[in-house]
């Protein structure tokens, strides 16, 4: 925990790298769990393309409209974070500062670097990027959470993996290389939301699991809320949308027997791969999911 120190800073975008917007959900529900205020924003005019990313039109409670622009936004938590330790032991707890908005659409070294330089004026000693991506994983097994980083001292320290992934990258792949260049060690975490449900609804489930994961890499204390119950419900309820789809079930099923595989104790890497042949022999696109929905996608680090 140490190597991240003990300001850190939790980034979340909406769009490409938030599957079941579960990534952003996760910095959002941070916030309405602490007190935070803005210690830096974008100027929206430089980085965004409105026809793509709309301004939106919002009610007051006096019924006047409002017009909110997309943004992206540095929070400051504004308390000290609680003591960790025993007796004379004692230290001040991790802090985290929030980085949340939109994936910009244009000069994104130059929207990066604003957002590096902030955090530097905010003493910023750690990140961790959180991503949520669409896969060919079971909604009804413990979501997996990819952590990784090319730091190699937080590899050591952590036990995080180094990323292999080879393609198009986001924002968070930008912000990471920008960061270590300046000095900031970066860690990313990216939750597997199951494809058929990813493009339709939130995935609270997975918020979860980013969240358990991040208090395990930083020692931050983050209240989880109601979200144990919503994930609960969220689960139920796509149980009982698939139990109406003879199709779907068994799509499910085949990923849970594959997820199976590989979690057992005596699973060795041919019997993974023997496994995986057998799933794609079955037709391993499956569904589409519900209600015709994307299909699977390759949005960060690919891994079941």
């Amino acid at each position: 925990m140490d190597e991240l120190g003990r300001r850190v800073l939790v980034v979340a975008f909406d769009g490409w790298n938030d599957a079941g917007e579960a990534a952003s959900a996760a910095v959002s529900h941070i916030r309405e769990s602490g007190a935070y205020r803005e210690a830096f924003g974008v100027d929206p005019e430089l980085y965004f393309d409105y026809q793509y990313t709309r301004p939106q039109v919002r009610l007051e409670a006096d019924g006047s409209r409002r017009l909110v622009w997309p943004d992206a936004t540095l929070w400051r938590p504004l308390h000290p974070a609680p003591a960790v330790g025993v007796g004379d032991d004692t230290t001040e707890g991790t802090r985290l500062w929030l980085l949340s908005g939109f994936e910009p659409a244009r000069a994104w070294q130059a929207f990066v670097a604003e957002l590096i330089d902030a955090a530097l004026r905010e003493d910023i000693t750690g990140i961790v990027a959180l991503g949520s991506m669409m896969s060919d994983v079971p909604h009804t097994r413990p979501i997996s959470v990819f952590a990784g980083s090319e730091n190699d001292a937080l590899r050591a320290a952590l036990d995080l993996e180094k990323p292999t992934y080879e393609g198009p990258a986001g924002i968070l792949t930008v912000l990471a290389t920008a960061a270590e260049a300046a000095g900031i060690p970066c860690a990313a975490l990216w939750a597997s939301v199951p494809h058929y449900v990813a493009g339709h609804t939130p995935s609270p489930k997975a918020t979860l699991a980013l969240l358990d994961r991040l208090t395990e890499l930083t020692g931050a204390v983050v209240p989880r809320g109601e979200l144990p119950a919503e994930s609960l419900a969220w689960e139920a309820s796509i149980d009982a949308a698939a139990s109406d789809d003879e199709e779907m079930t068994d799509y499910i099923h085949q990923l849970e027997q594959t997820r199976d595989t590989w979690d057992s104790p005596e699973a060795s890497g041919d019997a993974i791969a023997q496994e995986f042949e057998r799933y794609l022999r079955r037709g391993g696109d499956g569904p589409r999911g519900f209600g015709h929905g994307p299909g699977p996608g390759s949005e960060g680090p690919r891994r079941s």
